[in-house]
């Protein structure tokens, strides 16, 4: 599911940004809104994403977030020949924005 920033700016709170690192230096956004989570996108409904965290903190600079984290995901457990206990190897990090932009 996905969700506009221009609507997202709008809300009073947003539980949680999750910044997900995709890959060396690709990362895109989700918000946690009511228990449900939404890919954050532009007025278009492309994804939005970035090579810079703080590119992506820039961007949803109006959003007020209760929580920032950096999640990435890990297919280690699997490249050693090992199955992961709960079906996904996640890793999510405390972020703040800094306003470095």
């Amino acid at each position: 599911m996905s969700m506009p920033l221009s609507k997202l700016e709008k809300f009073f709170y947003i539980d949680k940004l999750v910044i997900h690192s995709l890959d060396l230096a690709l990362y895109q956004v989700s918000v946690l809104v009511d228990g449900e989570e939404h890919f954050v996108t532009d007025d278009k409904g492309k994804f939005l994403r970035a090579h810079s965290i703080l590119d992506l903190q820039k961007q949803c600079r109006n959003l007020k977030a209760k929580k920032q984290v950096l999640r990435q995901q890990s297919a280690y457990d699997e490249m050693v020949g090992q199955s992961s206990k709960d079906g996904t190897n996640e890793l999510e990090v405390p972020l703040r924005d800094n306003q470095l932009y």
